[in-house]
């Protein structure tokens, strides 16, 4: 919280248009999550455009639009609107209890066309007489305005230069508000708003940028000078060590998922940070929890509050620490429906989902749970700033959370909630987590792709690390890191499969598809097969599998849902020759897969394989001595393999890894939800391997 670097460079702003130096200074600002977090905040230009129908000069309100976010953005994710329009509209407001019909007649005020949407707080940077204004939620500026004596505190640390405005909740009215406080407060460069952020203006976007700097660095020398006390009460319980931290939760974020995904999957996050650390160690740690937290950003994120995960379920085994984390969901639950049913009237949209977001784990850290990695991790962040702020808060004055009548009002506000259902459905995988094996060859790579393209998380494992590094560099440019992670895997080695599921558990927080993929061929009369050759064969084809499939199984009974998938072969039922050792191993491979489907149906386990056949196309298998020992066996050139193949085949085709693909997704997701211990040919038609 100490001064913050100054990166505006003029030689790079000076060749830009208004709009884009907005643009440049709205990056720099967003780039930094001490100034404010990932998709909170917005800034704003006032810029003379030329009318595209009248052709006359025009002001033009430049803000960052409904849903961005300030650090990633582009020039598209600004809204422009006709800045006398939206003046105008005070003559049409009735008032703060007519607030949200405002809304309505922004759309009515947009200049050239623009698709992208103005946000709720548009107002406040029409109302504001400066050609620039930043709205952010740093940190350091928060404690101040969530402590108990907010105003006191904003002018004695910031004099004359910040005015202080007491809680509202964001739209019109506080628009006017706080245009009537800088006509009363000429001199002001910014202001802060109680229980909010830091709003501040410049007639330049260099002076906005540096005022706005100077507002979160002042904040954060004065926070600094004056921690006296001892963060959150100082230490209360014990803090456990790295390798026993990494154990609880291995085991604890799967059961938590097992008790919070009834209705909806979901991905976890777990955190443990150096704050996060302090404050699940800290005596204060229940009281300043069940305050909730303030700034509305935070808690549109993470819920007004979080769970606590009670001692029992973290330091007991078996059913006991089941039963006390379920004991602690079901009362959050209930404590949610209540918080709702004392708020809600009749114009309140349906009670959302009532399970906790954020996840606080006495003397391990903090988990959070959404319905992707990407929005689970944001929320952690979020949280991890509320902790900031009630840590600092709590060192110079009190924190305060928001008015819970408040925090309802903007959770359940008619317009977040209509925001919502514009977003899109969630694609069949949403929220389910997938560890591929073998994934850095041709149909692992392709069954991660179309397991992605659903939305699933997925785990690429591999022995290959080079091609496991590159496979998963390509992935995660396409679909998003969050999306994409990888684990070197040995499948022969039990502690290298154990340690691989237990990093899942730790980045995703359980599993719900195995595609046990991982393979190897040789090719050899029968009478010349080595012990080796068999050994090996059956080590990765059959221990391999077994070993995947058992770590998996595990989790997903103590979860009570999961696909596992076999990938096996047409060899697992046609015999072949010259590859006795091969075949012998996807038979029994497929057998395996029959014997979980026995074992894994009464805690909803579904298990099922797919029997490729003469995959060639991007196989590593078919890139080694298989190659030339099948194209031997059937007396022909290799490069004459592929049109060989096809021709065999009923359907005279190809099969591609992206076919292979289709049917493990098909067993991967509900649309098999009544099928386990079957078996799908991929093989373009092969009466020896008909399996009836």
């Amino acid at each position: 919280m100490n001064n913050l670097d100054n990166r505006w460079n003029d030689k790079e702003a000076a060749g830009m248009s208004e709009p884009e130096r907005l643009l440049y200074r709205s990056n720099l600002l967003g780039s930094d999550l001490s100034i404010t977090n990932f998709g909170g905040g917005n800034t704003s230009a006032k810029v003379e455009e030329t009318d595209p129908i009248t052709g006359e000069a025009v002001n033009v309100l430049w803000v960052k639009g409904s849903g961005g976010d300030v650090g990633s953005m582009n020039m598209s994710g600004f809204a422009t609107a006709y800045l006398d329009k939206l003046l105008a509209l005070e003559k049409r407001y009735r008032g703060i209890e007519h607030e949200d019909e405002m809304v309505a007649y922004l759309p009515q005020c947009t200049f050239n066309n623009n698709p992208r949407a103005a946000s709720i707080d548009t107002p406040l940077h029409a109302f504001l007489p400066y050609k620039h204004v930043d709205h952010m939620h740093p940190d350091a500026v928060i404690a101040i305005a969530a402590s108990r004596d907010s105003e006191r505190l904003t002018r004695e640390i910031f004099g004359g230069d910040l005015g202080w405005v007491p809680w509202q909740r964001p739209g019109f009215d506080l628009g006017l508000r706080l245009r009537e406080l800088v006509l009363e407060n000429p001199g002001l460069r910014g202001a802060v708003l109680a229980g909010h952020g830091l709003f501040t203006w410049g007639e330049t976007s260099r002076e906005c940028y540096e005022t706005t700097l100077w507002a979160i660095g002042r904040a954060g020398e004065v926070l600094k000078e004056r921690a006296s006390k001892p963060a959150f009460g100082g230490p209360g319980r014990e803090l456990h060590d790295g390798s026993a931290r990494s154990e609880i939760i291995t085991k604890l974020l799967p059961e938590i998922r097992s008790g919070i995904c009834q209705t909806q999957a979901k991905v976890g996050h777990f955190d443990d940070r150096a704050e996060v650390l302090e404050f699940v160690t800290s005596a204060h740690l229940e009281s300043r929890a069940a305050l909730g937290t303030s700034c509305p950003d935070h808690f549109l994120r993470t819920k007004i509050r979080p769970i606590i995960v009670p001692l029992r379920a973290i330091e007991n085994e078996g059913e006991s620490a089941k039963v006390a984390l379920g004991e602690a969901l079901q009362q959050y639950r209930e404590d949610y429906v209540a918080y709702y049913e004392r708020h809600a009237d009749e114009d309140s949209p349906a009670i959302r989902d009532n399970n906790p977001v954020v996840y606080l784990i006495p003397g391990v850290g903090m988990a959070t749970f959404a319905n992707n990695k990407a929005t689970a991790r944001i929320a952690s962040e979020f949280y991890v700033n509320a902790i900031n702020v009630i840590r600092e808060a709590d060192r110079i004055d009190e924190y305060v959370g928001i008015d819970e009548g408040e925090a309802f009002g903007i959770e359940y506000w008619v317009l977040e909630d209509a925001k919502l259902q514009r977003m899109p459905s969630p694609k069949p995988l949403a929220g389910r987590i997938a560890l591929v094996t073998g994934a850095a060859g041709g149909i692992g790579m392709a069954v991660a792709e179309r397991l992605l393209e659903e939305h699933a998380a997925v785990v690429l494992t591999d022995i290959d690390e080079q091609g496991l590094s590159t496979a998963t560099a390509d992935l995660q440019e396409r679909y998003g890191t969050d999306n994409v992670r990888s684990a070197v895997m040995d499948v022969t080695s039990e502690d290298s499969v154990r340690q691989a599921f237990a990093s899942v558990m730790r980045e995703y927080g359980g599993i719900d598809i195995l595609v046990a993929n991982a393979g190897i061929a040789s090719s050899a009369a029968f009478e010349d097969t080595t012990v080796t050759a068999w050994d090996h064969n059956f080590d990765v084809l059959t221990k391999g599998y077994f070993l995947a499939s058992r770590e998996a199984y595990r989790v997903m009974k103590q979860q009570r849902r999961g696909s596992i998938v076999f990938v096996g072969s047409k060899n697992a039922i046609a015999a072949a020759s010259g590859a006795s050792a091969y075949a012998s191993a996807k038979a029994a491979e497929l057998h395996l897969a029959r014997c979980l489907a026995l074992e894994g149906a009464a805690h909803g386990i579904r298990v099922n394989s797919v029997n490729p056949d003469a995959v060639l196309s991007g196989s590593k298998i078919w890139d080694s001595e298989w190659r030339a020992a099948r194209a031997k066996d059937n007396g022909i050139d290799e490069d004459q393999l592929s049109e060989h193949y096809r021709n065999r085949s009923l359907l005279k085709k190809e099969v591609l890894p992206e076919d292979v693909a289709e049917a493990v997704y098909f067993f991967a997701s509900d649309a098999s939800l009544k099928s386990t211990g079957n078996i799908l040919n991929v093989d373009a038609g092969n009466a020896g391997a008909f399996t009836r």
